[in-house]
């Protein structure tokens, strides 16, 4: 681990009890779980009102803009609240200040320089999917503030405050979609999505008592330099190549299979939206076992990763149990051809969830290269597999394109992680010197 990775934290400070710090841990878990399916709540409603007021190729429009959004907030994470996430997390509260208003500061310009491009581009595609994206251009500042609260306040350990945010995204949602609802288009529904996320971002405001400063976007890029490029890389890969995918697959099978690939995510949303802003708790908890407690920090990933895997596999197979009339009623139209993924699906979940647990552990030791080596692997697996898949079997055969290849990327990242506690526990003994 690098010497800042570190920063504002005194290495001679005593750990605290073991069963104090447990009870500290599982809290903090805790925190964030609740906000975790706050979020998952609330992505799972607007996907499942969509779907069910819009057709099939407009909800593939709608998710187009959603897996762009998806690819912008890697950006945003990658330059501006990773770093905070892995230098500043339990530091004295001057220091976490002043970082979270450069790092803020950073996701807004972050948000108004792409958000500008989507414009653009969204403005000259026209129709459905232009109109979709040029929305989510003018939404784009509000939506990575909202997120970047988020990670700033797990930095601090207060996940209460940004479970509280959550909630007040969700409640600025149900008029907002009400509306959108009322005028049908999926326009209304991309506004109405990123309006109410900018209420909460402006409440986030009010949360930490934090303005942020965009003025130091600059400086924050250049201190964290070392750290935030290969985070960039590694995060855009990571939602650029679900992102290719569902180009690709409307290339070659037709919008409409966007929409019941992203069907089937929705069923199984709880998880992926654990998985997307899984570095909102665990990067934070993992560098925190490692400043105390070195020698259980594989321990700490293989649980965090295997128990996601198993829930994973608990969720998907309640979904197969589920009647047919209960998933019309969850995804009208959708739920037929979205029915047909659920097990690849669920076998795609279970394994990045399960690799989830040794990129924590990554992250928290500050190994950017082996991560980034990791997430390049796993990244290109998942296009190759997504789109050779699709053009052999069409959505189906992308699907379990889709799920060997997060069984395989998972398997590089454990084996990154292990070498990296292998050379972390050969520079932590002390040299021995002969006279």
């Amino acid at each position: 681990m690098t010497p800042m990775a570190t920063e504002g934290v005194d290495p001679r400070t005593s750990a605290p009890p073991a069963g104090s710090a447990r009870r500290a841990i599982v809290g903090r878990l805790s925190w964030g779980l609740a906000d975790q399916a706050a979020s998952s709540l609330t992505n799972f409603a607007v996907g499942i009102y969509v779907a069910r007021s819009l057709g099939l190729a407009a909800f593939g429009a709608f998710s187009l803009a959603w897996v762009t959004y998806g690819v912008v907030l890697s950006v945003s994470r990658g330059l501006a609240t990773d770093p905070l996430v892995v230098r500043f997390s339990g530091v004295s509260d001057v220091s976490w200040r002043g970082a979270v208003a450069r790092s803020s500061g950073t996701a807004l310009g972050v948000g108004a320089a792409i958000g500008a491009v989507c414009l653009v581009v969204g403005s000259a595609l026209g129709g459905p999917v232009g109109t979709a994206f040029a929305c989510l251009g003018v939404m784009l500042p509000g939506l990575l503030l909202q997120d970047a609260w988020r990670y700033a306040f797990f930095a601090a350990g207060t996940g209460r405050k940004a479970f509280v945010n959550d909630l007040v995204w969700g409640v600025a949602l149900v008029p907002a979609m009400v509306v959108a609802a009322r005028v049908g288009s999926v326009a209304a529904f991309v506004l109405a999505w990123g309006a109410s996320a900018t209420v909460a971002a402006a409440y986030g405001c009010l949360q930490s008592g934090i303005r942020p400063r965009s003025s130091g976007a600059r400086e924050w890029l250049r201190e964290h330099r070392d750290l935030g490029y290969r985070y960039l890389v590694e995060n855009v890969s990571n939602s650029g190549a679900g992102q290719l995918r569902a180009y690709g697959l409307g290339a070659i099978v037709g919008v409409s299979a966007v929409g019941v690939v992203r069907g089937a995510e929705l069923l199984l949303g709880p998880f992926l939206a654990l998985l997307m802003g899984l570095s909102l708790v665990t990067v934070a908890e993992a560098a925190r076992v490692l400043r105390r407690s070195p020698h259980r920090l594989g321990t700490f990933c293989l649980l965090l990763g295997g128990g996601q895997a198993a829930a994973a596999l608990l969720w998907g197979t309640a979904l197969l149990l589920m009647p047919d009339r209960a998933g019309e009623l969850v995804l009208g139209g959708v739920w037929h051809s979205a029915s047909e993924l659920i097990v690849p699906a669920t076998l795609g979940v279970a394994g990045a969830g399960l690799g989830t647990g040794a990129a924590a552990g990554l992250r928290a030791l500050g190994a950017a290269r082996r991560s980034l080596r990791s997430q390049l692997f796993a990244s290109t697996c998942y296009v190759g597999g997504g789109l050779g898949g699709a053009a052999v079997a069409g959505t189906i055969g992308s699907a379990w394109g889709v799920a060997a290849a997060t069984v395989c990327g998972s398997a590089v990242w454990w084996l990154h992680l292990r070498s990296a506690l292998r050379r972390h526990r050969q520079d932590s003994v002390p040299e021995v010197r002969t006279t």
